[in-house]
């Protein structure tokens, strides 16, 4: 049955923050909630896993309300959740005790993770010996040979960023859960290790797991998503199936690139620029018949046309036509 998320409200004080938000995940997949800054999407995901108490409202998985109980749960938080001055073993070891592994299966799980994500070297002392220069011996003079000497068990405050932020992955699949929350996942990961994470979440979909995902990366959530919110101002401004969505807008945005200056053409044909460079414009159009039309008056001209691509609106471009209008206010 998956997860439903029935009438989610979260009040404080006069201030409403989330406001009667439903939805449901009843296969697996991705499921993507997005919004503004400050729309409700994080206090959205505490209040399904129980971290925020709910004003009313439930979110049950497979029937029963959702808890560590009925429900094996994966959650990257946007904020950073490590123990800066503990040693990142010790820490993934307690969470993953904490979701029910015995030491050695929580070990063995910590191990395939860490060679998933290459952070090996980081976790196990010894791994990445560091080694001294040799220094040339002189007659009469002491030197010392080239020697090698083992790390020390790193702590969360020693890693960058990017890597505190595998290790939070790892925290949240130790327990190989049903139900994956990721929030800002990519959040201070540069393109390789982006890659990485996003190979990792095609693997967990491809294992049946339901999976939501929160991120201002639409271009990134694109790739994974079925069904998304949109939030505004903490109620729900947009639900459905991406593909329905993006067919209910049509094939409206018009990338054209020639070997000259069709300014002219475009202001004739009554075409919106949305931007230009270099004779590659990006152009808003009615429909397939108004693109169509404009593209015979330039071949009926020997306008040369290099490129001719009509498509939907991206995730992007839906969310900045909902969340971003003019009468749009940050919450």
């Amino acid at each position: 049955m998956g997860l439903v998320v029935s009438g989610l409200t979260k009040r404080y004080g006069d201030k409403t923050v989330v406001d009667d938000l439903s939805f449901e995940l009843q296969k697996p997949g991705v499921y993507a909630l997005l919004g503004t800054n400050g729309a409700g999407k994080t206090t959205t995901i505490r209040m399904i896993l129980g971290i925020l108490a709910r004003d009313g409202s439930q979110a049950l998985w497979n029937g029963s309300p959702i808890d560590t109980a009925t429900c094996n749960v994966g959650y990257l938080a946007e904020e950073r959740g490590l123990y800066p001055k503990y040693s990142l073993m010790d820490q993934l070891l307690y969470f993953a005790t904490l979701r029910g592994l015995s030491k050695s299966d929580a070990k063995r799980r910590i191990k395939e993770l860490a060679q998933r994500l290459d952070v090996e070297e980081y976790l196990y002392p010894g791994s990445a010996p560091v080694k001294f220069p040799a220094f040339e011996v002189k007659p009469g003079a002491r030197g010392r040979a080239a020697k090698t000497r083992s790390q020390k068990p790193m702590k969360a405050e020693q890693l960058s960023k990017g890597n505190q932020q595998k290790i939070q992955l790892m925290i949240a699949l130790v327990s190989d859960p049903e139900l994956i929350i990721l929030d800002e996942p990519f959040s201070g990961l540069d393109p390789l290790n982006t890659d990485l994470f996003k190979s990792i979440i095609r693997e967990e979909i491809a294992k049946g797991k339901y999976i939501i995902m929160s991120s201002h990366q639409m271009a990134a959530v694109e790739e994974f998503c079925t069904d998304i919110t949109i939030l505004d101002r903490s109620r729900a401004v947009l639900q459905g199936n991406l593909n329905n969505i993006k067919k209910s807008y049509g094939r409206v945005n018009l990338t054209l690139k020639t070997e000259q200056d069709i300014t002219e053409y475009i202001k004739q044909s009554e075409i919106e620029i949305v931007s230009e460079k270099e004779y590659e414009y990006h152009l808003k159009v009615s429909g397939e018949r108004q693109a169509n039309d404009f593209l015979a008056r330039l071949i009926a001209d020997k306008v040369t046309v290099i490129t001719f691509d009509l498509r939907e609106p991206s995730l992007h471009e839906i969310f900045v036509d909902i969340a971003g209008g003019e009468n749009h206010e940050p919450a």
